[in-house]
């Protein structure tokens, strides 16, 4: 049987092309293929759990856009209801009522929203989070101007947010980015995730300064690391005790971990939320939300500015709306956790069998693996991670047909369109490609 890798000719060709076109031949850098030493894959459809690319190979995928497609690609209600939408038109620049069923939603099902603003994109999203909260302690402390954020957390590409950033930065070995100044960041704090002691002194050091910490509540940006007990709780409580706001960056994790985001699964509530990905299903789209009083700042109804050409676009909204009452419907979520284990599990088992060091990790539909024989509980503990391994694992597992994120810092999205028969599959490659290791 020829491989899939020797049957991959347009793909070179069209990332030949590219590169003499788009910077680096792609619009996001962690699509370059860059860290596993290869060339990237060139895809023209998708259905369900599977990519095919131009040269008609197919894929099971597990990188679902990299979280939107919980559903499963091109899912038949919200194909239904986009050609339906772009029958009235793509976009008016003028309030919808779509924009109100999408608030409507989103506030109904996320614990911590009472009111919410719709956005373009993720980034978009967090850069008026930030915002808001420096708008939010400003009023009462001038000083109180300064973040905290996470090494390996990924928020989007403003400037003030892209220090250690994890994702694309981490696979590229760019510590941060040229053209960042030093004054853009000089009232960023970079903290360690899960280590409470370090997050106390450094209270402790700016008194009256800290605006606000910043945090996805589950890393999905440096692989899947999950929050430790009582992580969350603590960032919540010293948030409350020194008048500082919680932002929960559920960019990834918002409809993704648990319906009301990783605030629900784990019961904490932030002052301020990002989302994104699952509320457009596939679509470009963002949003932020918090309490009536935190929002009741974002103008018109208060000074701080934010504004967006294409926010609430009809298209967006309509697809977001039927992904977001489709993925109510009884033990959805349960279907998809228990799907996620199966294949993680099963994972761990095939590399325990090999006596090959393997760290897994998943928190509702999304997973994580290691090569290392060390749990990775922050950004820190990802160099102890086997590069080399992952590479040759990747390339081989991509000759077999199976589509993960194409780099060791990112997770990997169950979709509802799995079965456990593209599972078993799955399984039974991995065996095989780690016998060859």
């Amino acid at each position: 049987m020829t491989s899939i890798k020797t049957r991959r000719v347009k793909s070179q060709e069209l990332f030949t092309e590219a590169q003499t076109l788009i910077p680096g031949g792609v619009n996001s850098p962690v699509r370059a293929f860059k860290s596993i030493d290869g060339s990237p894959i060139f895809f023209k459809k998708a259905k369900g759990a599977y990519l095919w690319d131009e040269d008609d190979n197919r894929y099971i995928d597990f990188v679902g856009s990299w979280g939107p497609m919980i559903l499963g690609h091109a899912d038949a209600d919200v194909e239904c209801a986009l050609k339906l939408a772009l029958e009235s038109g793509t976009s008016f620049g003028a309030p919808t009522r779509l924009e109100n069923e999408m608030a409507a939603e989103v506030i109904k099902l996320v614990p911590s929203i009472e009111m919410v603003r719709m956005v373009n994109s993720g980034t978009e999203a967090v850069m008026a989070a930030i915002r808001l909260a420096r708008a939010y302690t400003t009023q009462r402390n001038p000083k109180q101007t300064k973040i905290i954020k996470f090494r390996g957390c990924y928020h989007g590409h403003a400037d003030a947010l892209l220090v250690q950033a994890g994702s694309g930065v981490a696979t590229l070995g760019l510590p941060d980015s040229p053209g960042v100044t030093a004054s853009a960041v000089q009232d960023t704090i970079l903290a360690t995730y899960n280590d409470t002691d370090e997050l106390e002194k450094i209270f402790k050091q700016y008194p009256g300064e800290i605006s606000a910490i910043i945090t996805e509540p589950v890393i999905g940006n440096a692989g899947c690391i999950l929050p430790e007990p009582g992580f969350l709780e603590f960032l919540r409580e010293i948030c409350t005790k020194n008048n500082a706001l919680l932002i929960f960056d559920e960019v990834m994790t918002g409809f993704r971990v648990a319906l009301g985001g990783a605030q629900a699964r784990f019961n904490v509530q932030p002052d301020i939320t990002t989302l994104g990905k699952v509320i457009g299903a596939g679509l470009p789209v963002g949003a932020y939300g918090a309490s009536k009083e935190i929002m009741s700042l974002v103008a018109p109804a208060g000074a701080m500015y934010q504004a967006g050409t294409l926010s609430g676009n009809p298209l967006a909204m309509t697809a977001g709306l039927t992904c977001l009452r489709k993925i109510q419907s009884p033990e959805f979520y349960q279907d998809l956790e228990k799907k996620t284990l199966y294949l993680i599990e099963g994972m761990k088992a095939v590399a325990n069998e090999r006596s090959i060091p393997l760290q897994v990790s998943s928190c509702g539909a999304m997973f994580g693996f290691f090569f290392s024989d060390k749990p990775v509980r922050n950004y820190e503990d990802t160099k102890y991670v086997d590069m080399n391994k992952f590479r040759n694992f990747y390339l081989a597992m991509l000759d077999h047909g199976v589509y993960f994120a194409p780099s060791a810092f990112e997770a990997g999205f169950m979709s509802a369109a799995h079965s456990y028969e593209d599972l078993d599959q799955v399984l039974k490659n991995f065996g095989q490609v780690l016998t060859k290791l």
